[in-house]
């Protein structure tokens, strides 16, 4: 038996899943795959079936959709989204601009081009077409499965937690809508990406070296067994990180019954394993969680912002969230500069 991995193995996983593992800079491989997630737009299949409506692959897509939906419901908030900081970090690859790099200077997002995807959606947040995890206090999915109340009839959020996007059934036994699932919006058809996360498993060098070749082993059996991958998927609700999963009977049976009520999971999976080829993941370096958090609390200012300006038509509210925006952008930087100072890097 090959004690590594064989070419078919490693040409089994997932791409975006292996490369992961190597993306730190220095070209060597570090991680495998234990399991993984992803963003997934869940919307309300009945209403908007029963309105006309479609579910939105575009971002400009989104906004037209979001006011047909207050026009509908004007009491209704009709996107929500759990993680601010997904959405910056996942529009700065759909539009190819900065965000970090692991290597040289490592802070590159305080561009004019994010700046205007940030001032965007705050002005979506200013008109009352959404609200996310931070500003709602909670995940955006209590808005979107409440049977009463202010409503929200979208929700992007991790595929693992599909079942919490699926309402409580009634007294009758049935679910009070039935729940769609596809992928989230894009600025670019042609430059589809989709956030890949996730568990991936590493091998700590010990002074025992049989320790060392079991622990591989073991993570050799997670990674590459297809039973295992099968089998931990349906259970945890994350999609395996080899391809060779979707032809395993039990799981292709699990799959092929997917539907937006008792098999929500099931289909949340299935979409996951439809958009393999969008999944992506950024740099990792010292520092780089130190991003993620202030792109994500910039986010969510803006936003607070924006709606404490009120009417951004007025010239004077435009031009001044405009310097809230730079300000906060600027802010954001200093404070991951400072964060690597004790790095030494």
């Amino acid at each position: 038996e090959t004690f590594g991995l064989t070419q078919e193995q490693k040409d089994d996983f997932i791409s975006a899943y292996y490369e992961e593992g190597r993306q730190f800079g220095d070209g060597k491989m570090y991680t495998l795959p234990m399991s993984k997630s992803t963003e997934v737009l869940y919307y309300n299949k009945t209403f908007f079936d029963a309105n006309g409506l479609t579910p939105p692959t575009t971002w400009d897509e989104m906004e037209a959709l979001c006011n047909k939906i207050v026009e509908i419901d004007k009491y209704s908030i009709p996107l929500g989204y759990d993680s601010e900081n997904n959405w910056f970090i996942t529009m700065t690859e759909q539009l190819k601009t900065p965000y970090t790099s692991a290597t040289g200077e490592h802070f590159l997002f305080n561009t004019p081009e994010n700046r205007a995807f940030v001032k965007r959606f705050a002005t979506w947040y200013n008109q009352g077409l959404v609200t996310t995890q931070t500003i709602y206090g909670s995940y955006p999915s209590g808005l979107f499965v409440s049977d009463s109340g202010i409503k929200s009839y979208m929700s992007i959020g991790s595929s693992a937690g599909a079942t919490h996007q699926r309402p409580t059934k009634g007294a009758d036994g049935n679910y009070p809508f039935e729940v769609g699932i596809t992928t989230i919006p894009q600025a670019d058809a042609s430059n589809a990406k989709v956030i890949s996360q996730g568990p991936s498993l590493c091998i700590f060098k010990k002074s025992n070296a049989q320790e060392v070749a079991a622990s591989w082993l073991f993570v050799k059996y997670l990674t590459t067994t297809v039973e295992f991958q099968a089998e931990f998927s349906m259970a945890s609700g994350y999609v395996p990180v080899i391809k060779s999963v979707a032809e395993n009977e039990v799981y292709a049976e699990f799959v092929a019954g997917a539907d937006g009520g008792d098999n929500v999971a099931a289909l949340a999976a299935k979409v996951c394993l439809e958009q393999v080829d969008a999944y992506y993941t950024s740099p990792a370096f010292p520092g780089s969680s130190e991003a993620r958090s202030r792109v994500g609390e910039l986010m969510a200012g803006c936003m607070t912002d924006a709606a404490a300006l009120g009417e951004l038509t007025k010239p004077e509210n435009d031009a001044k969230l405009d310097e809230l925006i730079q300000k906060r952008f600027d802010e954001a930087i200093t404070k991951c500069e400072q964060s690597i100072a004790g790095f030494g890097i």
